[in-house]
């Protein structure tokens, strides 16, 4: 409905040199809200819905990357306020898009046809087993032999963290399996090499592999300070790990067996018969020729809060 004032005259006394002004106007149609909010999931899973809500009935298609969302080209808005339509939108990769939905009124001659403002969603991705088959999973704990101001806050080293100051040492923890050998822990005995790159350091970090009281994993220690050649570039630190695995001469198959069931190491019988089942293992399979090892890379996406960073230790 378009908005009219009609011929209505105003009229008014000036207060200097007596004169009468009047007017008689149409009004231009009106610029509605148009807001765009939800589209976050996981890359993979669930679809993601995006929300649009706007401030008049119409229709509104939404946008991701610039791209038109395939079944999203025209979705009516509600009928009552608040004018919301949603789409739901299946994200063709993890990390960060750029969502926009454009809106067009049912009523032309009292609003116009408007934008949303961008916004910036980040679709989750996973952080471990980014390349399979290797999985692994990486901490960063505080090194110990610190003392007065670069001492541990709780006094406790080997502490989880992600915050560290110059002059203490950061110790990478890496744990991993590798599914192409049934899950196998990666150690010294099936692993190449196993080293961290780390941004403003030119050789990367050899990792090691041992027993640390009592649980063996790899280590690798990035030493912090003011000396020539230790790490001090304060802020976020940014690194990949890496793990090559040996070639293979054998491979892990997933099978089924046929066992006599058991319950409390009694064997069960029925009509004097043993009952079996099926139950899963791995069988170990030589291979004619050796294949050449898996190669697994980990790289921190949690947010900046969250990652390895490096502070100045506190004045005295």
């Amino acid at each position: 409905m378009r908005k009219i004032i009609s011929g209505l005259v105003i009229s008014s006394l000036a207060l200097v040199g007596g004169a009468f002004t009047g007017t008689s106007a149409n009004a231009a149609p009106a610029t509605p809200t148009l807001v765009v909010t939800g589209g976050s999931t996981t890359f993979g899973l669930d679809p993601a819905i995006i929300v649009a809500t706007a401030s008049a009935v119409g229709k509104i298609k939404f946008m991701a990357a610039g791209v038109l969302v395939t079944g999203c080209e025209e979705i009516s808005t509600t009928t009552v306020a608040p004018f919301v339509a949603k789409c739901s939108w299946v994200p063709a990769a993890g990390g960060a898009t750029v969502l926009t939905a454009a809106f067009t009124p049912a009523d032309a001659e009292a609003f116009v046809a408007v934008e949303s403002a961008p916004l910036t969603v980040k679709i989750g991705v996973p952080v471990q087993g980014v390349v399979s088959p290797i999985h692994m999973y990486v901490d960063t704990v505080l090194a110990s032999g610190t003392t007065g101001v670069l001492a541990p806050r709780f006094g406790v080293s080997c502490a989880i963290t992600s915050e560290f100051m110059v002059g203490q040492g950061i110790v990478f923890r890496v744990y991993g399996n590798n599914s192409d050998l049934g899950g196998a822990v990666l150690d010294s005995s099936n692993v190449a090499k196993a080293y961290i790159e780390i941004a403003g350091v030119a050789t990367p970090i050899t990792m090691n592999y041992g027993n640390h009281s009592g649980a063996s994993f790899w280590t690798g220690v990035l030493r912090t300070g003011t000396a020539v050649g230790q790490y001090n570039t304060l802020g976020l630190i940014s690194y990949k790990v890496t793990m090559i695995a040996k070639p293979q001469t054998t491979i892990q198959v997933l099978g089924t067996k046929l066992v006599v069931k058991t319950i409390d190491g009694v064997k069960q019988k029925v009509d004097g018969k043993y009952v079996t089942e099926r139950v899963s293992y791995y069988r170990t399979v030589k291979l004619a020729t050796p294949i050449a090892g898996p190669i697994g890379t980990w790289q921190s996406n949690f947010m900046p809060a969250s990652q390895l960073t490096l502070f100045a230790p506190p004045k005295a």
